[in-house]
């Protein structure tokens, strides 16, 4: 068949493959490559056709279909890619969530979610449209095997064994198991999985998993033909990761293997055995609401496809926990400007302002001037003009990365947390911010002055240093040194811990650390806070508690003693409407 007879037939099948689903269904049409060349330069690597979640791109590589013999199939592989978007997992945040689950269910060998996501997913898929489509999706794995014949995995036996089980098909018949009683009971019981749970299929991943664990000990990876099938190796990247944060609560709990599931056996022997699924929203759900480790999570977005660097997955991880508590950050309302209205002219009398005669009324009302009889004036009002825009506040944030804080990258930092509270939340306000991350001497980095571009903040606040504490005085000198009133208010927060104290201690021209701190503060004209990881500080023989009192008391900085650095953000959402909130707001939050 020639490249042209081919692109043609492939183009004729896409109409009867989105029927396939429904009338209603609508993709732009495929992406047909003539070479695997060419396939690979959309993101097809090893099998011969994918979908792209983000634009919703159906990418075929027909080189491949050519040397499989699969364009009598044309409508059903295209009608399965379709089903990924349709189906499972349908979306970028449910493939995030189903990597996550399986994840969970393949202790050690978690390198291989996203294969077992891809078999998982294609059952369903398949299932559904030979049973209801009528397309012949079992003469398509028949054809693979007759053109790639050789050694199979027991995996791939095992999961042939599924399709033959699903559709009541001869054992053995597309390469199941046969004479092998434990892979026919496997088999039988991964089939029961589709059955039962096709309407909650991400349930019942973990279950899925648990079945296959054993067959991945294997020889998994040295099975071609499994490779050949993997369509939604990179499906999910360029997505917004959105949701792969959370750890739901039936992650840990769906890992069970299915043949202790009475609702896949029908055995009520075994149905104490699996623990019963608190409904959704109910308390003390296990699990629910809580979020993944920063490295978990950037595993979960490398498992589904995305290729991105520890930091921007950090910046990712922090914006999206950042975002529920976000709150409008501190702005001083702009005075209103009052413009002179005129209203009309009055009569001038003997004794008023000569300047106030207006002269080219008084003339056209009377060619012979007669003052106090003919002479007018004009009459202005004050009408209120247009507000102004509120003035935010600008501000100047220092977050500690010494070796007493937590790598961001690694684990939750609450630190980083509340500093991209707090940072979003004065973007969202129109305020600009600077950070800098700081350690030892000449351990620090920042932003280029004040800016309002979010993913450079983020990226200097998920940095890690892990070294010594000594506070970069020059840097809060230099920021304020050149600060005149016509500059916008800046607003100070400092968030560490007992090492703050290195802030008066002098810098590198002698300068004394408190005077550097005063001037900061005057110039600033915004106050300053500092959101401490300490126990009780104001003690007579503490030394860092005296050095803090005084620095409440001499230069007014508020101090918050934070037990916990968990409680940093709580802190971050009180932080602006303690301060900056609307009046009604701050009285309730006084109170």
């Amino acid at each position: 068949m020639s490249s042209a007879d081919r692109i043609a037939v492939w183009q004729a099948a896409w109409p009867d493959a989105l029927a396939a689903w429904s009338r209603f269904t609508r993709l732009h049409d495929p992406r047909l490559c003539e070479s695997s060349v060419a396939a690979a330069k959309e993101g097809l690597d090893g099998a011969f056709a994918m979908i792209r979640l983000v634009d919703k791109s159906v990418v075929i590589d027909l080189e491949a279909i050519g040397r499989l013999e699969l364009d009598d199939h044309a409508t059903a592989i295209l009608a399965h890619e379709i089903g990924h978007h349709v189906l499972a997992p349908a979306s970028a945040t449910d493939s995030f969530r189903l990597i996550a689950r399986l994840r969970r269910a393949l202790p050690t060998l978690e390198r291989h979610a996203p294969m077992v996501a891809n078999l998982y997913t294609d059952l369903l898929i398949n299932d559904r449209l030979q049973r209801q489509a009528g397309l012949d999706m079992a003469g398509v794995y028949a054809r693979m095997i007759a053109r790639e014949p050789g050694s199979r995995s027991r995996l791939w036996t095992l999961y042939m064994g599924m399709y033959e089980a699903l559709w009541a098909l001869e054992k053995g018949s597309l390469g199941g198991p046969r004479d092998d009683a434990v892979a026919e009971g496997d088999a039988w019981l991964g089939a029961r999985v589709i059955r039962v749970y096709t309407r909650d299929w991400l349930h019942a991943a973990g279950r899925f998993a648990a079945l296959v664990l054993p067959y991945l000990a294997e020889d998994a990876e040295k099975d071609a033909a499994l490779r050949r099938l993997h369509d939604t190796r990179g499906a999910a990247a360029g997505a917004d990761p959105s949701g792969a944060q959370t750890i739901e609560a039936d992650e840990a709990d769906g890992a069970v293997h299915p043949s202790r599931d009475p609702l896949v056996t029908g055995d009520d022997d075994v149905r104490g055995e699996v623990p019963a699924e608190p409904a959704p929203g109910t308390p003390g759900r296990p699990g629910a609401g809580q979020a993944r480790e920063p490295f978990d999570y950037g595993e979960i977005l490398r498992a589904a496809g995305l290729i991105l660097s520890d930091e921007e997955i950090a910046i990712r991880y922090y914006r999206e926990r950042a975002l529920p508590f976000l709150v409008p950050f501190p702005v001083r309302p702009a005075p209103h400007s009052e413009e002179p209205q005129l209203e009309g002219v009055e009569p001038w009398a003997l004794g008023d302002s000569l300047d106030d005669i207006d002269w080219l009324q008084t003339v056209a009302q009377s060619p012979v001037v007669i003052p106090g009889l003919t002479t007018v004036r004009r009459v202005y009002g004050r009408d209120p003009g247009t507000a102004g825009k509120p003035e935010p506040i600008d501000l100047d944030l220092y977050v500690d990365s010494s070796g007493s804080m937590p790598d961001p990258r690694r684990t939750t930092s609450f630190l980083t947390l509340a500093g991209a509270v707090i940072a979003l939340s004065a973007l969202k306000a129109r305020a600009r911010v600077q950070a800098t991350l700081w350690s030892g001497k000449q351990q620090w980095i920042g932003t280029e002055g004040f800016v309002r571009d979010e993913h450079a903040i983020l990226n200097i606040l998920v940095g890690y240093f892990g070294g010594a504490t000594a506070f970069p005085i020059h840097r809060l000198r230099d920021t304020f040194a050149s600060r005149t009133p016509r500059d916008r208010p800046v607003h100070i927060l400092m968030i560490s811990d007992d090492g703050i104290t290195t802030m008066f201690d002098h810098d590198e021209r002698g300068n004394n650390g408190w005077a550097v701190s005063a001037a900061a503060l005057a110039k600033g004209r915004a106050g300053g806070t500092m959101a401490l990881n300490l126990g009780p500080w104001i003690r007579p023989d503490n030394a860092i508690g005296q050095a803090l009192e005084r620095a409440r008391s001499e230069q007014g900085w508020d101090i918050h003693s934070i037990a916990r650095t968990e409680d940093l953000t709580a802190f971050a959402q009180a932080f602006s409407r303690r301060h900056y909130g609307e009046p009604s707001r701050r009285r309730e939050v006084a109170a």
